[in-house]
């Protein structure tokens, strides 16, 4: 048996381990391998930081390779390492920390540093890049202190950032030196309508600026420029371009320009000595984007296994920008020069807009705007080269469905596209790797495919792709429906998970998704809680309730705000209080240091700023019920004075309040959950925009559903006028406890009531059997329930829960 070789990696970014994925696929016994990276994460997808900030996925959702997978490959990883020096006369690798370790072969992919402006005040605290995993969570501490950023750079990162910081909240200023965006991949047509859908979002745009200093005490307060004008900033972002990494190469005595120099097998002028990804130079040009970087890694596995492979000729590049539904894409040569032709469309009405460009009969470059469908069959025929002659106006107006992927000699682009081409830039996924998903793992749906492959699971551009090759190698054996289940981890609907866990009689989330054959066997955030949400509902008796499939708010009992501080809620029946309970906020308030106490829409006393150490404290010296402002249940019954003090209250509008918030406080339901009860037609409780709301008439109530005072308001549908409060009760209970079983994950009742339809709701209940069936139901549920503070408050080991924690380190 052959003694495998020591094959050291130098980085453990996405560049150097999709090289590394590779080789093990390759010769996977050939090597001894050992990773060095100078973060403290496993290997991670940057490109969805942006993502992370726009609040589309949090940290653990961006690792492509975790810990247990470095474990699986025997790939000794050393995370928090710099390496310092490459020892190339001993072959030995020095961090540090004083490591050493031999190598036979080793791969430099160091990545590059962002370029921050040698500018005064640059070194002030609240001036970053936006590169890595720490800045992002720079930027996210940054949000829940300071309101006004400004990022400069008007290229894609640039452009990213500030959409994440405008979702944190943040007033947001962009800063480019040029004069449109994007003058890099964007045509200035196309740009103008970029600034204009980015501007409606609320980003706000200085351009040909050139920054002069930052000013500020210790922190950056504020951005001047070389005109005399100025910027306040408390946060200051700079995205204005990278630069290889090239000192350890430097000191090593490895040749450098710009980057490391390679040649087409990625190798140094150094024996055994290659580089990869944004710190190599390959033909004078140093790549920044993905794709190419995971070409040469899929050249240098070849090479590393004693594969045959061409080598590695350079790329040609595209860029891809999706911004809260903004969406951009170019490729190739966009820039009219002598000798080519441009043809353009444009609907400002539609927010659309297309330039390619021809040279010599073949496409050279496009840009796209709004519909971007036909990008990848563009870009695919700049890669290729092929004449257009003749199909410049199909190419124009959009290539149509039985030409999508057809070349000039009539065979298929898709089926032409060499297996280890990227059809997703996000995860780096090949044709191949999606090819033998569909051909050897039996996927036979997009999401299937992306749950084995990760394949459109980030931003979603290559989706089109995805369903061509599924098309292509699938065939008639494509399940129908081609459908997404509840997440990217089944295709399961809800109603066919629930009726799984109903006749299997499935009791916990690991088993349901083991037994109904989840292609991610741990789940997601998506689908976690609602798999705990619908098995708490359907076996109420049963089923303990998994506090990790929670979100961080419901584990806490208490909503985070933005400065890291909680927001606490004791319930208030009804808005009605007493002075023992002000007395009792009060002195906790000040016992602790609450730095807020604010009334809330919903009629109750809301605690902002307190310390998630001192919650279980708060909550024991309260010993008041929880307002769970923060969980999916009932939040509030807001009530008017009714017929008690008002002249106009024709019902206790107050006694029906309390009545209806004490009977349904601590109930799960699929969202959030708000009522409210008027004593006249005046409404002045506003129930005509809640999830329920009672009104009171003379000699009667009349019964409102399906209302949303939120984003998108939705006044509310009559569901019926009963005469007694008894029967408010008995419909408000049959109402909640049919929503609970029939609605959708974190479907609010508006949604859920315009999706179904008021007529089924009200057939489903009309019958008083059936909705005294669902009464009982609700009320088993409630009579299992308990404030979830007694348990905190009544177990020290869950108090440990609370504890501050001084210092994070990664889990291994």
């Amino acid at each position: 048996m052959t003694t495998p070789k020591k094959l050291v990696l130098i980085g453990n970014g996405m560049a150097g381990v999709r090289a590394i994925e590779h080789l093990l696929k390759l010769a996977p016994e050939a090597y001894e391998i050992t990773i060095f990276g100078a973060e403290p994460h496993p290997n991670y997808n940057r490109i969805m930081l942006s993502s992370v900030l726009a609040g589309g996925a949090d940290m653990k959702e961006i690792i492509i390779n975790d810990w247990d997978w470095y474990k699986d490959n025997h790939i000794q990883l050393h995370t928090g390492h710099k390496v310092t020096r490459i020892d190339t006369q001993r072959k030995k690798i020095i961090t540090d920390k004083g490591l050493e370790t031999d190598y036979d072969a080793v791969v430099v992919a160091t990545g590059s540093n962002p370029f921050m402006l040698p500018i005064p005040g640059a070194d002030k605290e609240g001036v970053i890049a936006f590169r890595d995993i720490r800045d992002c969570e720079m930027m996210l501490d940054a949000s829940r202190k300071y309101r006004k950023a400004a990022v400069i750079g008007g290229g894609l990162l640039g452009l990213e950032a500030a959409r994440g910081l405008l979702h944190l909240g943040m007033d947001v200023s962009v800063i480019h030196i040029h004069k449109y965006l994007m003058e890099r991949q964007l045509d200035e047509p196309a740009s103008r309508m970029l600034q204009r859908e980015l501007e409606a979002q609320g980003m706000k745009f200085l351009l040909h600026k050139h920054s002069a200093s930052i000013t500020g005490r210790r922190r950056v307060k504020e951005l001047q420029f070389t005109d005399g004008s100025s910027v306040d900033a408390d946060l200051v972002v700079m995205a204005v371009g990278i630069r290889p990494n090239i000192a350890l190469a430097k000191a090593s005595g490895i040749e450098i320009n710009r980057g490391i120099v390679v040649d087409d097998y990625m190798r140094t002028n150094i024996p055994d000595v290659y580089a990869l990804g944004e710190c190599a130079e390959h033909r004078g040009i140093a790549y920044g984007l993905v794709a190419p970087l995971y070409e040469q890694g899929a050249v240098l596995a070849k090479h590393l296994a004693g594969v045959e492979t061409s080598g590695y000729a350079g790329s040609v590049t595209s860029t891809k920008l999706k911004v809260s539904g903004v969406d951009v894409f170019s490729a190739g040569r966009f820039a009219e020069t002598p000798g080519t032709r441009a043809l353009r469309i444009q609907d400002d009405l539609a927010g659309t807009y297309k330039k390619i460009v021809i040279e010599d009969g073949k496409l050279v470059g496009a840009v796209l705007f709004g519909d971007i469908a036909d990008g990848a069959s563009l870009f695919a025929s700049i890669k290729k080269g092929e004449s257009v002659a003749g199909r410049e106006k199909e190419l124009l107006l959009g290539i149509s469905s039985d030409m999508l992927g057809q070349s000039s000699g009539g065979g298929s682009r898709l089926a032409d596209m060499a297996d280890d081409e990227i059809v997703c830039g996000c995860n780096g996924v090949s044709k191949g790797t999606i090819a033998a998903a569909i051909q050897t793992k039996g996927c036979s749906t997009v999401g299937q495919i992306k749950a084995c492959t990760k394949a459109s699971a980030s931003c979603g551009g290559c989706k089109p792709e995805v369903e061509g090759l599924l098309h292509l190698y699938a065939g008639d054996a494509i399940s129908e429906p081609v459908k997404e289940g509840i997440c990217g981890c089944t295709t399961l609907s809800r109603d066919e998970i629930v009726e799984g866990i109903k006749t299997m009689r499935l009791m916990s989330v690991k088993e349901v998704m083991h037994v109904l054959d989840w292609d991610n066997k741990d789940g997601c955030s998506k689908c976690r809680p609602s798999l705990n949400y619908y098995l708490g509902m359907l076996w109420p008796e049963e089923y303990v309730d998994e506090k990790e499939s929670r979100f961080t708010n419901e584990r806490y009992h208490a909503n985070i705000q933005k400065d890291g501080t909680y927001s606490v809620v004791p319930r208030i029946y009804g808005g009605v209080t007493s002075p023992a309970d002000l007395k009792k906020i009060a002195t906790v308030a000040e016992k602790y240091d609450v730095p807020m106490v604010k009334f809330t829409g919903g009629q109750r006393l809301d605690l902002l700023g307190v310390k998630k150490e001192d919650l279980p404290k708060i909550w024991e010296e309260l010993d008041m019920a929880s307002g769970h402002a923060y969980g999916k249940t009932l939040r509030t019954v807001k009530t008017c004075v009714g017929s008690t003090f008002c002249r106009f209250g024709t019902q206790d509008a107050i006694g029906m309040g309390i009545r209806l918030e004490k009977a349904f406080e601590r109930l799960n339901t699929p969202a959030k959950v708000k009522l409210a009860v008027s004593g006249c037609p005046r409404n002045c409780a506003e129930a005509t925009i809640k999830d329920l709301g009672v009104v009171a008439i003379d000699g009667g109530w009349e019964l409102y559903v399906g209302g949303n005072g939120g984003v998108k308001v939705r006044a509310c549908d009559l569901l019926g006028t009963v005469k007694t409060e008894d029967e408010v009760m008995e419909w408000t209970g049959a109402y909640l406890q049919y929503y609970r079983e029939n609605a959708q994950w974190n479907e609010r009742t508006a949604a859920w009531l315009e999706r179904v339809g008021l007529a089924s709701i009200k057939k489903a209940l009309e019958n008083k059997e059936d909705r005294l069936a669902l009464v009982a139901r609700i009320e088993k549920t409630l009579s299992l329930t308990t404030d979830p503070w007694k348990e905190i408050v009544e177990n020290d080991h869950l108090r440990k829960n609370f504890e501050p924690i001084s210092s994070v380190q990664p889990v291994q």
